[in-house]
């Protein structure tokens, strides 16, 4: 008798791939959970390591004993992973969280986690927490574990954005009175300038290494990285196209590149320049953005935002040539290398000594 090949008909292998899909979830889900149990599990030992050392009478060198004997006992029992320096982080991770809270009714899904002592509750991984409770600012502290949560960041997300600074830079890009509501929500889209960084960190691109570069060249290097833009941009936005073409009085445009945010519910433009902003940049995309408005967007979406994305750019030209009740059109700087923490500091408060009228806040 001779024996049948099996063939996997379309329907079967849709089948099979719905029970792998199941089973994939289930183990990334239990992964997260001992992630998530072990972090507790530190914020006891780090409690625990905490108050016997308060007994010792020279705490200092007490507590530098007692470090080095669990360190010995646990690697006994348990193997790697609990060398004096990681018992020292788990000490530091007691001490940073038990005196720090977050706004975590923005987490409603996360409700049903343990709580600690303090009521706090974890929602991130070890190594998450390890790159966090090194950020001293504790409003920037919880500025990146609101976004780590809130984006699925992973450890190496998490550390891009602080290296790329993305606090300042948001903090830079909204209303001053507005930063505090970072340290406890987040960022969030009501306005259409919460959709706009300035400057815009693109060192992904792998720009630097040309001596130069045309419009094109930075849209298909932008194009090519897609993913680590639409990163960059910020939660909600959808790429809908490049170079997308519309004909208006029987001349052709094209828009450089567009996407659509779902949280704010409109288009969102971006027309690329290399060098320094122009005012005929500026009326460029005004008239795309109000093509946009009159053609393309349905009733109830929201109104059309425009980002001119520049290399250089003065502000009393952008200012000067938009109407003052503007919250359409925006211009933004891009760089193509991270800038330090010091740089962008820097500009926050030369851009808080503007907004105060040239006084320093």
């Amino acid at each position: 008798m001779m024996e049948q090949k099996l063939t996997i008909q379309s329907s079967d292998k849709k089948f099979l791939e719905n029970v792998s899909g199941i089973l994939e979830k289930a183990r990334k889900n239990a992964k997260t959970a001992v992630n998530l149990s072990m972090v507790y599990a530190y914020y006891e030992v780090g409690r625990i390591i905490v108050e016997e050392e308060q007994h010792g009478e020279n705490r200092a060198a007490y507590g530098k004993k007692i470090i080095q004997e669990l360190s010995e006992y646990l690697t006994n029992h348990f193997g790697k992973g609990f060398s004096v320096g990681s018992l020292k982080n788990i000490r530091q991770f007691y001490k940073v969280y038990s005196k720090d809270q977050i706004g975590e009714t923005v987490f409603s899904q996360f409700e049903n986690l343990p709580i600690v002592d303090t009521g706090r509750k974890f929602f991130l991984s070890w190594s998450h927490y390890l790159k966090l409770m090194r950020i001293s600012n504790i409003e920037e502290r919880h500025f990146y574990e609101i976004e780590s949560i809130k984006n699925n960041w992973s450890l190496n997300e998490l550390k891009r954005q602080y290296d790329s600074s993305l606090y300042e830079r948001i903090a830079l890009s909204t209303n001053k009175d507005k930063v505090y509501q970072l340290a406890l929500e987040g960022q969030t889209f009501e306005h259409p300038s919460d959709a706009v960084k300035d400057p815009y960190i693109l060192e992904f691109l792998g720009l630097p290494e040309l001596p130069e570069y045309s419009e094109s060249e930075l849209e298909s290097r932008i194009i090519d990285h897609l993913q680590q833009f639409l990163l960059e941009l910020g939660t909600g936005f959808a790429f809908i196209g490049r170079q997308v073409r519309f004909t208006y009085d029987e001349e052709h445009f094209m828009v450089d590149l567009v996407f659509y945010n779902r949280l704010l519910r409109c288009f969102v433009l971006f027309d690329l320049k290399i060098g320094e902003l122009k005012h005929q940049d500026i009326g460029q995309m005004q008239m795309y953005v109000h093509y946009y408005d009159r053609n393309i967007k349905l009733p109830e979406e929201n109104s059309t935002i425009g980002i001119v994305l520049c290399k250089d750019k003065k502000n009393a030209i952008v200012e000067m040539t938009l109407p003052e009740d503007n919250n359409q059109i925006f211009a933004s700087k891009y760089k193509t290398v991270l800038p330090s923490k010091e740089e962008l500091k820097r500009l926050l408060q030369e851009q808080m000594t503007e907004e105060n009228g040239g006084e320093k806040s």
